[in-house]
């Protein structure tokens, strides 16, 4: 377990994580300094906690809405997929039948054939 000191709405605060995860953390508590600093900017002094939790509000409205556009893009993948496996089951299916339909042309072709040697061609192969 590691630790580090993260600055957070002008306050150094001492944080444990994961071994490796130090950067992430520190990028983390970044954006969150820089989300309170806009707020700062456009709604001015109004008290470091208030702050703080309009901060936190806006980032679980993102989390929300990316959360939400991910469930949306995952039911499209799988309605993507569903439509995929229809496609292949209908392509083998066409297939098949284009396999069978020149199966029995060929097998009439055939027939004609051997039906012409004997009465056209009085017992000689043609073709």
């Amino acid at each position: 377990m590691s630790h580090i000191s993260v600055t957070i709405n002008g306050r150094q605060y001492r944080m444990a994580c994961e071994e490796g995860q130090e950067v992430r953390l520190l990028k983390l508590a970044e954006s969150f300094e820089a989300r309170i600093g806009n707020l700062r900017g456009k709604f001015g002094e109004i008290g470091d906690a208030r702050l703080t939790v309009m901060a936190a509000l806006t980032v679980s409205d993102e989390l929300m809405d990316a959360s939400q556009r991910i469930r949306a893009l995952e039911e499209e993948l799988e309605a993507l997929r569903d439509v995929r496996i229809a496609s292949a089951e209908r392509t083998r299916a066409t297939q098949t039948a284009v396999a069978n339909a020149l199966n029995a042309a060929a097998e009439r072709i055939e027939k004609t054939t051997q039906v012409l040697n004997r009465t056209v061609g009085g017992g000689i192969a043609i073709g």
